[in-house]
């Protein structure tokens, strides 16, 4: 999961488009007219053919100047003497660039994972003293650096932004070089105090603490008779542990009553009425449906949680809300992630959403899961598995094969070469991919941290007990592993430093879920069911219902955050709780039969990875455009040639890999069609 390198600067900052209204309540002392007045004596100097290229970039450099910066006439000086006007030149200094910050950014990148292995690896104890590295930022202060020995000037003067309407009408004539000269426009286009930075940080550090600790000791759960569901010591991490638990008991015995116990166990969790003694402690026993605990047979009285969680998700929502006067254009957080860093508008990812949702599609496959499963569907019929290849094949046996294959980190990592090769892979190029990914066991649920340099390696982080990797941690594993690959091939295959990447993580999104559909086969565990293309299908298709679901929660909960800025964590929960429920009456309701549950509002995403979650659903409606586009072909060279087109919008990205813009009607398409197999 992609989130932790996007929290850092160069994704949150650097690589913001948008132009700043003011530093520190400053304005800019370079008026309209004095920048025009530049602009004339560089067009004198350079000649007609710069006009366009020198308006851009006298206008940008100047909306970013400030007094401290220098006066008017030092101003007008830097741009005489800074702007390069020789295409030879311009190349060169381009490629300089691209050496200079693909080494500063990536030993960045370096220095914060390094800071966070304690925390981010299954590596013992905590320390406070590990807490306070995590929440430093080593690369907070680099932007004010770079503004004030005028790197980030001559930058904003000779390679100027373009907005993403510009981007998307001229970049199907640009060649990779033309891209990677607006991509380096993107880079110094706000200047947000250090300060702010460091204070985001610090709430972004606990919030993912909080998350990564939030473990539920299922063998210490218990029914209304007293009696434990779960083996003893299974520890599941809120929220992605419980929801893969449930999703392993279909067709499990005793399936039904270990889901509804988790489901119970996630509306604590949501309604923060959840007994703090239960949370990363194996102590107490805990009947979550009456919220009855126990410690060596006696009744103790709970201590709830409150609203820790939403005290998380405000105190992110401040950080960035802070950031906001310095953006003129892009004056919110959701602006900035979808616009900017998506690259796609909040309002047309909302529609497309909606529209999925409302599907009468997804009406007629619950009835075919209610037939599947004999029963009425229950609300955490979200997580239905039935559709899945491994459905049948009990949790135990999944765990005892991938536990015997991978007692540990290492076994995993000398197995990743082979697993390309069985995707078509060359046996080199393999080798050269897996000797660019380094494999560490997770303290929390698990993620994949990028590599923002060619000479350091990618990470695979996922959870391996002491007993080795069971399925979860396998299955998770294998979708980071997707992200791994698509990141040491769009950092090593591009045609330059500045377009290396996606054109957001809903891309990588879309090549993890690729992978984690393949776990399977990598076991070398094969289906002979006819109908096990539309059974792929449909189970996709169920899966991005649910992620729809938390996805509008989450936008719609931030809306109502810039609506109320000055919330309490009190009025937060109750706001984040009647937005879940208006959107399950909306698109959930009916097809499960009872109103008012607030379960989309489970996802840890929502408390440490704001507004990530829209690129889950994204990725897998890529995903399966992908996965149709490359039926007919060879698995492993299309994967290379698609995923070294590099950052472009993704209008463009879109056009140069598979010839169609990303909407929900490939998917509908084929959905009917697998319904109609099933007679529905």
């Amino acid at each position: 999961m992609q989130h932790i390198l996007k929290l850092m600067l160069l994704a949150m900052v650097l690589f913001s488009a948008c132009t700043p209204r003011h530093d520190s309540g400053e304005q800019s002392p370079i008026t309209s007219g004095m920048a025009e007045a530049v602009v004339e004596k560089l067009i004198d100097m350079h000649g007609q053919e710069h006009t366009e290229r020198i308006t851009r970039g006298v206008n940008q450099t100047a909306s970013l100047w400030r007094d401290h910066d220098g006066s008017v006439a030092d101003f007008e000086s830097f741009c005489l003497h800074s702007f390069i006007g020789d295409p030879h030149e311009l190349d060169q200094v381009f490629d300089r660039l691209a050496h200079s910050f693909e080494h500063l950014f990536g030993y960045m990148n370096r220095i914060s994972l390094e800071l966070n292995r304690q925390i981010h690896e299954d590596r013992g104890s905590i320390h406070r003293i590990d807490q306070l590295f995590s929440a430093y930022s080593p690369s907070a202060h680099i932007q004010d650096d770079l503004y004030s020995n005028k790197i980030a000037f001559v930058v904003a003067l000779n390679f100027p932004h373009y907005t993403l309407d510009e981007k998307n009408a001229l970049g199907g004539d640009w060649d990779d070089r033309q891209w990677g000269y607006a991509r380096l426009g993107d880079y110094f286009t706000a200047r947000v105090p250090p300060r702010l930075l460091q204070e985001y940080n610090q709430a972004s550090s606990e919030a993912r603490m909080y998350i990564s600790e939030y473990n539920i000791y299922a063998g210490k759960l218990r029914n209304q008779d007293g009696e434990a569901l779960f083996p003893e010591g299974m520890k599941l991490l809120a929220h992605w542990n419980i929801r893969d638990e449930i999703r392993s008991n279909y067709g499990q015995p005793g399936g039904l009553e270990k889901k509804d116990m988790l489901y119970q166990v996630m509306l604590r969790i949501i309604n923060q009425d959840i007994p703090t003694q239960v949370i990363n402690s194996n102590a107490f026993e805990w009947n979550p449906l009456t919220n009855g605990l126990w410690q060596n047979g006696q009744a103790v009285s709970p201590d709830y949680e409150n609203n820790v969680r939403y005290s998380h998700l405000l105190n992110i929502f401040n950080g960035l809300h802070r950031m906001d006067p310095y953006y003129q254009h892009l004056d919110t957080y959701i602006k900035r992630r979808f616009e900017s860093s998506m690259e796609i508008p909040q309002e047309e990812v909302e529609a497309l959403f909606r529209e999925y949702a409302a599907s009468p599609l997804l009406r007629q496959t619950a009835q075919l899961i209610s037939q599947r499963l004999g029963r009425e569907l229950r609300p955490f019929d979200l997580w239905y598995d039935g559709f899945k290849a491994r459905s049948g094949i009990s949790e135990e046996e999944l765990d005892r094969i991938t536990k015997r294959r991978y007692p540990d980190a290492e076994a995993m990592q000398n197995d990743l070469a082979r697993i390309l090769r069985q995707l078509g892979h060359t046996n080199d190029m393999a080798n050269f991919i897996a000797d660019r990914i380094e494999v560490d066991p997770a303290r929390g649920s698990g993620h994949a941290w990028r590599a923002s340099m060619r000479s350091k390696p990618s990470h695979l982080r996922t959870r391996i007990g002491a007993d080795g990797m069971d399925y979860k941690g396998y299955n998770i594993a294998i979708h980071e592993f997707g992200h791994n690959v698509e990141q040491t091939i769009s950092t090593h295959f591009v045609d330059n430093y500045f377009i290396s990447g996606i054109p957001n993580t809903a891309f990588t999104e879309a090549l993890a879920f690729m992978y984690q559909r393949r776990d399977l086969e990598f076991l070398g565990m094969q289906q002979d069911d006819s109908m096990q293309e539309y059974l792929e299908i449909l189970d996709v298709f169920w899966d991005n219902y649910e992620m729809m679901g938390v996805s509008l929660v989450d936008m719609n909960v931030w809306k109502w955050m810039y609506d109320n800025p000055d919330a309490t964590p009190d009025e937060l929960k109750a706001a984040v709780l009647e937005i879940a429920r208006d959107i399950w009456n909306a698109y959930f309701a009916d097809i499960f039969g009872v109103e008012d549950i607030p379960l989309l509002a489970i996802y840890s995403h929502m408390i440490q990875s704001p507004l990530y979650l829209s690129n889950y659903p994204y990725g897998r409606l890529i995903m399966f455009q992908l996965e149709d586009y490359i039926s007919d072909k060879d698995f492993a060279s299309e994967e290379l040639r698609i995923f070294s087109i590099g950052q472009l919008t993704p209008k463009h990205w879109m056009d140069r890999a598979v010839g169609e813009q990303i909407s929900n009607q490939p998917m509908f398409e084929a959905v009917g069609r697998a319904l109609s197999a099933f007679g529905k």
